[in-house]
């Protein structure tokens, strides 16, 4: 009997339609929702080699600080994926965007630095799967950086969002769900959570499923080797 491959589709994730709705909105909510700065605190600081989960159509690649010697952006949706290649071309630090999902990224281990998810964790099929491929990339001390909506919002928003998981909202917005917890997630993968804040999406409008967000840094454990991360 042949083996089973355990690895992810090149395209596993296809939802052409959410992302002609995603690339609109975002650049919507980054003008008019106040998360171009939020995208800034993400980033600020960063150096060295990183590793972009879920990258989109490529807002964050303005915000990366010259420090950055090289980002690998993983998108696994195709048509996002195109749109993140004409943003990387005008990004201020080299920017390499490949096909690749999450639960199996197509990197070496401990390659890098620091990882980023943004708004990514919501979506994935397997969190656990995703955050243990994301530890398995990371040098030893290296930095998961993290701006992700999730549960929150008192106790009728929360019900709401589990409603809403196991309902309408995945089929709509390309299998996100509102109700995970990437707090409990980043914790239970092995990280060491560092500062954070919890914050709403947008901060002055109405209050959506999707707002409740956290912001902040955790670490791979261990200490950083000397030098900089190996080569990809």
């Amino acid at each position: 009997m042949p083996k089973r491959r355990s690895k992810v589709p090149r395209d596993a994730v296809h939802h052409p339609l959410f992302a002609r709705f995603y690339a609109r909105c975002s650049v919507a909510a980054d003008l008019r929702g106040g998360v171009a700065a939020h995208r800034d605190e993400l980033l600020s600081g960063l150096s060295g080699r990183v590793i972009e989960i879920g990258a989109g159509n490529g807002l964050n690649f303005a915000h990366y600080p010259a420090a950055v010697s090289e980002v690998v952006a993983i998108e696994p949706e195709r048509s996002l994926r195109r749109l993140a290649l004409k943003a990387a071309l005008d990004a201020g630090v080299p920017v390499d965007v490949v096909p690749g999902a999450a639960e199996a990224l197509p990197v070496k281990s401990e390659a890098f630095d620091a990882a980023v998810v943004s708004l990514v964790l919501c979506s994935v099929r397997d969190v656990p799967r995703a955050l243990s491929e994301i530890r398995r990339v990371l040098r030893p001390g290296g930095e998961l950086r993290f701006f992700e909506h999730g549960r929150g919002g008192g106790r009728a928003m929360v019900t709401a969002q589990r409603v809403l998981d196991r309902t309408v909202w995945p089929v709509l917005f390309g299998g996100c769900h509102t109700a995970r917890d990437p707090l409990a997630a980043i914790t239970a993968a092995g990280f060491d959570l560092g500062a954070y804040r919890r914050l709403s999406v947008p901060e002055n409008g109405p209050r959506l499923p999707s707002s409740p967000c956290v912001l902040g840094v955790a670490h791979r454990p261990g200490e950083a080797p000397e030098g900089p991360a190996a080569d990809a």
